[in-house]
């Protein structure tokens, strides 16, 4: 009787060994994936700017879509709402440009891109294909996202963010 209780205490102690060593590697690998990614997508959140550019009605909407989210400070959002405040938005991290009303002036955005500012054009699935040309033109440079639904539009902002990394 004594050896199967000493069978079970000492089975009892490399039970709890390999627990507490599961537990310990989770959390490391944990951390190495998902904590990294939250963390970036904090930092972006809190230090990224949005120039919206839209006009009208267009403005209010997509201005209403990011302030309803609660996840951007309004301070960080701006208005580029003609052609001469282009030049406004070379100090933000995403461009959100509603396609239709900058349709005939993308190549002056274009110009004011860094490399590392996200452009995300909005247009809606209601609206005609935007023309071939212009799309080759805008698949030239990097981090360019078109978007036809408000949902995905959300979802591609917060990609941006988490992989345009931190600085």
């Amino acid at each position: 009787m004594d050896n199967v209780k000493i069978f079970f205490e000492y089975f009892g102690y490399l039970s709890s060994t390999i627990v507490i060593f599961s537990l310990i590697s989770g959390f490391i690998l944990w951390s190495k994936g998902t904590l990294k990614v939250l963390y970036r997508l904090g930092k972006r959140l809190a230090i990224s700017k949005v120039a919206i550019f839209a006009k009208g009605d267009n403005l209010t909407s997509l201005k209403g879509l990011l302030d309803d989210t609660g996840l951007f400070d309004k301070k960080n959002i701006g208005e580029i709402v003609q052609k001469g405040d282009i030049e406004n938005a070379k100090d933000f991290s995403i461009f959100l440009v509603y396609w239709s009303d900058w349709e005939s002036d993308y190549e002056s955005i274009l110009s004011q891109k860094s490399k590392k500012t996200a452009l995300i054009i909005y247009h809606p699935s209601e609206k005609d294909p935007i023309k071939p040309e212009q799309m080759k033109r805008l698949n030239e440079k990097r981090n360019v996202f078109v978007v036809r639904f408000r949902g995905r539009l959300l979802n591609d902002i917060l990609i941006s963010m988490i992989t345009r990394g931190i600085g």
